[in-house]
């Protein structure tokens, strides 16, 4: 198995103190948090992609290029990518640009996207942003596989014989389709042979597992090997702790920091309690033999090889923080790589001598 830290790049007041950090601040936390991952053996590190508060994830590729130049080993992804909202032509120069610069440590994570703001700022609605993702994707991976691109669709200016640079360092780039609630995602998914990767945070885990079978049927009705399917999954929260009581004592005031969050930016609210959250979400709260347990119950479900786990700090204090991340990759990490086999990332030493 394989194990991202993910961010939003939320800015909100830390949940101890209630002092909001300053942006830059936050940013250069975010590349921190990254070098930090690198540094304990992570083997990825994600950055989400929002156009609203409280997020300042608007720009991955300049978050991420930032990484890349302080970071040498660690595989940088997109989670994601909302394509419906960009220009494919521009988001494959950038992207491109940061695949040259990473030396080919780039996946990309692609979705519609979500929140009202991407309608006042995009003038992209829950009308037409499925097509315009799937749109911006199929012309993405034309720009990204050949020098020459003829092409013509709804949204943006047709191309002929069209040359995007910079060409890529990577001549195939794994493309993961994110997927919460919709079908839609897995089709597309499915139809191309990509990978999906199930958010898994919001809700208890069946509907999303019952999205993940629905792609593993999808994937051999058109023609794919089912050994070949690849799946990732989120996770809604994180904290390990030698005991699930420290864990659960750690973790509580970041619970009811996010749940008064939520409620103030009028989200739903699914789990309660603490107790309801960490027992029926995919939070990965407790000892390292609980989160062990139970991320092998959730491979029962979703047959995944690669997890998203939350980057931040969230008013923890720093030996608190670190001290969980340590014990994940101590503790954890080495029993799930050894239960749970799975494949390469990008650039990953696992590929050595591994011809496309």
């Amino acid at each position: 198995m394989k194990f991202l830290l993910f961010t939003l790049v939320t800015r909100v007041p830390d949940p101890s103190t209630g002092r909001l950090p300053g942006t830059r601040e936050r940013l250069l936390a975010v590349v921190e948090q990254a070098r930090l991952a690198e540094e304990l053996g992570y083997d990825g590190f994600a950055v989400g992609e929002r156009h609203e508060d409280p997020f300042l994830s608007a720009a991955p590729p300049v978050i991420l290029s930032h990484i890349a130049a302080v970071t040498s080993r660690i595989t940088l992804f997109t989670a994601v990518t909302t394509l419906s909202l960009l220009d494919p032509v521009r988001a494959f120069e950038d992207y491109s640009t940061l695949d040259n610069l990473s030396g080919g440590r780039l996946e990309l994570i692609i979705g519609k996207g979500n929140g009202a703001a991407q309608a006042q700022l995009y003038h992209v609605t829950t009308d037409d942003q499925w097509d315009r993702n799937r749109e911006g994707y199929e012309l993405f991976r034309q720009l990204w596989a050949g020098d020459s691109v003829t092409w013509s669709g709804r949204f943006r200016p047709e191309l002929k014989d069209a040359k995007a640079l910079p060409r890529p360092w990577q001549d195939r780039i794994r493309i993961w389709h994110g997927s919460a609630t919709s079908r839609d995602s897995v089709e597309l998914a499915a139809r191309h042979g990509d990978p999906l990767f199930s958010a898994n945070v919001t809700n208890p885990i069946e509907p999303y597992a019952e999205l993940v079978r629905h792609y593993r049927e999808r994937w051999a009705h058109y023609g794919h090997n089912p050994a070949d399917a690849l799946v990732g999954a989120g996770t809604a929260g994180f904290h390990v702790a030698p005991t699930s009581q420290r864990a659960l004592e750690i973790y509580r005031p970041i619970f009811e920091a996010k749940l008064t969050l939520a409620r103030k930016l009028g989200l739903p609210v699914v789990f309660e309690t603490l107790d309801d959250f960490v027992t029926r979400s995919s939070a990965l709260v407790g000892s390292p033999e609980q989160v062990i347990d139970k991320v092998g119950r959730q491979h029962e479900a979703f047959g995944h090889e690669v997890i998203h786990l939350s980057a931040e700090r969230d008013g923890r204090p720093e030996a608190d923080y670190r001290t969980s991340l340590e014990l994940f990759q101590a503790e954890v990490a080495p029993e799930l790589r050894r239960r749970i086999p799975s494949r390469p990332l990008a650039n990953s030493p696992e590929l050595a001598g591994v011809t496309a």
